[in-house]
């Protein structure tokens, strides 16, 4: 099936099946991105009848934005109008803090849309207790690999079809 990949400030679909992937962006060049992974998981997994378009807070060409207010409104935006909320959280307080996912999580936890995935093996899974709490709590599905987390944010979207 096929999937299309919409980068951070590019015009968002109007309609359609779609996924955001929240959670930690690497800040240093030195540091590999999760998303790669999470966008062929998606490809893999995806069987449904219309594209997929997964909306990706990562700056295409890593060109970043040249104003902080148009990367947090078009990630607010995004997230909005996603079919699922695909969080993934490998905490690691020097690499990959998370500190902004800890807020975007806590505005989309209760939407229904939300799915978090928190790796046990991380560097700092003990950051991610709450969450995961939190999580629980209002019923948002909880992995612990990639590929399982993706496999419920799919699981969303097929029910909200």
């Amino acid at each position: 099936m096929s999937i299309a990949v919409v980068m951070a400030r590019e015009p968002l679909p109007a309609t359609g099946p779609s996924v955001f992937l929240a959670g930690p962006t690497p800040r240093a060049a030195n540091v590999p991105s999760w998303r790669p992974a999470a966008i062929d998981a998606l490809a893999a997994q995806w069987t449904g009848e219309r594209p997929l378009t997964i909306l990706s807070p990562e700056s295409r060409g890593g060109k970043r934005a040249e104003h902080y207010e148009d990367q947090a409104d078009w990630e607010s935006e995004a997230r909005a109008g996603a079919g699922a909320i695909l969080f993934w959280i490998p905490r690691d307080l020097r690499t990959l803090p998370g500190f902004t996912t800890n807020v975007e999580f806590g505005l989309d936890a209760g939407t229904g849309r939300a799915v978090l995935g928190c790796p046990p093996g991380c560097p700092n899974p003990e950051r991610n207790r709450y969450l995961i709490y939190v999580a629980h709590r209002l019923g948002v599905p909880v992995r612990t690999t990639l590929e399982e987390t993706v496999a419920a944010a799919l699981d969303l979207i097929r029910g909200a079809l």
